[in-house]
């Protein structure tokens, strides 16, 4: 771990989304030092399935040795901002550093994305940062040492990283925009940089996104912590960078990384937006077990359409299928299938005792999953979580995104029946 020096004691450190997570861990490593954190994020009262508050938060901090500030804002809203910065002002002083953390995520299509699921990305990721910076920048202009830090990635053209998810990948590269246009309009004023994980860090929204075991191919928010612990105490002439925590922890003499790891020794799941050279990104995903949405499709010239392994999972979906089934999901499934075993095959889970077989569904499917056949065959025997085969390209689905959570309980049962 990078060792504090106390170059933050006595700083103010406006922090949004700091009740968990990355947040929360940048504001315990300032806390250290004996920093003042502004707890500025929404949640007030427990949440039922997500961890801490900003009261919990704040605790934390003053435990760690920093003063705290808890503060309900909605970074939507301005009036919350406006009224949590002046408590800060009011309470501190001034304020030395703002970490832009709130962030909202949906990895779906342009299709598949309702309009106020993209109405929430846009008005945290790129309004919220953008409002927030604006009306905290008069203070840091005050400050000896301002900074603004975004958790945002470095702007990456590549298509790849639009065509899954143009929405979330609009509002998250809004906040490295925001790096971009401010970083150079203050200039020798303020610094303003960026910083990214090289790998998956857990957190609860990856928990939520991968399930149970996607944990143990991520690092823990630490990481994040010390590379922006390593930023936040240069000086402002240190600006306009798009960090990798990796990297700057090197320049640091961080050598052993497998302490951040929540699995040491366990391979990691990249992160999205780092591909410098996408064939090389396609062979470190493979290597931990992914498939990235930009690998080349298979060609339609390859071996000729088999169902044998196909047909046998179904076998084993037809002996697990039941009423209580069909009521707790009141789904149809069509599964269109490429590569070695490629065909079209249903599974309808939305009357009588549910059905699966080959070809079209009796009616409409309320959603369609196209994959690989053989990743298929490793979602029903328990390898694979459509979640964690959706995020890294190997599933795309097209209707009904809750169906295809609740198809992992079906899974759950396939893989106890030893498919």
């Amino acid at each position: 771990m990078l060792q504090n020096t106390g170059k933050l004691a006595g700083c103010t450190l406006f922090i949004t989304g700091a009740s968990r997570g990355i947040g929360k861990a940048i504001a315990l490593k300032a806390a250290r030092d004996g920093a003042n954190i502004i707890i500025a994020a929404k949640t007030a009262e427990p949440h039922p399935k997500l961890p801490g508050t900003i009261y919990t938060a704040a605790q934390e901090v003053e435990a760690a040795g920093g003063k705290a500030l808890a503060c309900v804002v909605d970074i939507r809203d301005e009036q919350q901002i406006g009224d949590a910065v002046q408590k800060a002002v009011e309470k501190f002083g001034g304020i030395d550093i703002l970490v832009n953390n709130a962030s909202a995520i949906s990895l779906t299509g342009t299709l598949e994305t309702p309009m106020k699921r993209v109405d929430l990305m846009l008005g945290i990721n790129l309004r919220g940062t953008y409002l927030t910076s604006k009306l905290v920048i008069p203070h840091l202009l005050k400050s000896r040492s301002p900074h603004i830090l975004n958790l945002s990635p470095p702007l990456n053209l590549n298509p790849v990283w639009f065509k899954n998810h143009t929405a979330y990948t609009m509002a998250k590269y809004g906040m490295s925009m925001c790096v971009l246009g401010m970083a150079e309009e203050f200039r020798g004023q303020i610094a303003v940089n960026a910083l990214w994980p090289r790998t998956a860090i857990q957190t609860a929204a990856m928990d939520m996104l991968g399930g149970d075991g996607v944990g143990k191919q991520c690092r823990t928010a630490d990481i994040m912590a010390d590379a922006a612990y390593a930023i936040l105490s240069r000086q402002k002439d240190y600006t306009g960078h798009f960090v990798v925590d990796e990297d700057i922890l090197k320049e640091q003499g961080i050598q052993d990384f497998d302490q951040y790891a929540v699995q040491p020794g366990h391979p990691l799941l990249p992160d999205f937006f780092l591909d410098e050279e996408p064939e090389s990104l396609v062979q470190q995903m493979e290597h931990h077990g992914a498939t990235p949405a930009f690998k080349p499709p298979q060609s339609s010239s390859a071996a000729p359409p088999s169902s044998g392994p196909i047909e046998s999972t179904f076998n084993v979906i037809r002996a697990v299928i039941n009423e209580d089934v069909v009521k707790s999901t009141k789904g149809i499934y069509q599964f269109d299938l490429s590569g070695e075993h490629e065909g079209v095959w249903f599974l309808d889970l939305k009357s009588g005792s549910g059905t699966a077989g080959q070809g079209q569904p009796p009616v409409k499917a309320d959603v369609i999953m196209t994959m690989d056949s053989n990743d298929f065959s490793k979602m029903f025997a328990g390898q694979l979580k459509p979640t964690m085969a959706f995020m890294s390209g190997k599933l795309r689905i097209k209707g009904d995104m809750t169906l295809a959570i609740k198809l992992e309980k079906l899974m759950g049962k396939m893989s106890k029946a030893k498919l």
